[in-house]
């Protein structure tokens, strides 16, 4: 039973559920009043109408999906961020541990200390790494619009390719129709 049956509030049609009914109970008078309601709509059409918007009101979906904010990040970014933030998280840990073992006096502190600073130098790494493959997937795939971009002297090139291709094929296709007609052998 829902926080709205418990407390009392208005269903559709203004009545009132209460926490005394049972969930079967309550279930055979919907089956019930969903027969009474379908002979009901077929005598009168503008009933149907508002039927379907207390339908609606009852059947509220529980949130509305909203489209995102931004795109999502290509994939070989999206992999370089997440092994950065695992690494950043490890490195973090690391030097939690290492300040840990030097309050406490183990013997443990100063490998900690040392793999800490190694971890911190991977850390820098991935981030650099995630920045680095960013720019790189904006270069290729025509992201950055600046006239120098390669990707768009790489996008000209290959629809220059693809016009030759698509004209060779036709100029073929035209000695074909004509029965071999314009070739310099008949082999």
């Amino acid at each position: 039973m829902g926080t709205a049956e418990r407390r009392g509030a208005p269903r559709a049609g203004g009545v009132h559920v209460t926490a005394h009914q049972d969930a079967e109970a309550t279930d055979r008078g919907n089956r019930a009043g969903d027969a009474d309601s379908t002979a009901r709509e077929a005598r009168a059409p503008a009933q149907g109408v508002g039927r379907a918007v207390r339908e609606q009101q009852r059947y509220r979906p529980l949130w509305v999906e909203e489209p995102a904010r931004r795109r999502r990040l290509p994939d070989p970014v999206r992999t370089a961020a997440v092994r950065s933030v695992l690494l950043i998280a490890l490195t973090l840990i690391q030097a939690m541990v290492a300040f840990l073992c030097t309050l406490a006096g183990s013997w443990l502190a100063f490998p900690m200390v040392i793999s800490s600073v190694v971890s911190t130098i991977a850390a820098t790494w991935g981030a650099l790494d995630v920045w680095v493959t960013r720019q790189v997937w904006n270069q290729r795939n025509g992201v950055v619009s600046v006239p120098s971009s390669t990707a768009r002297a790489l996008r000209r090139e290959r629809r220059r390719a693809r016009r030759q291709a698509r004209a060779a094929e036709r100029a073929q296709e035209r000695i074909r129709r004509r029965g071999g007609a314009g070739q310099l052998s008949h082999s």
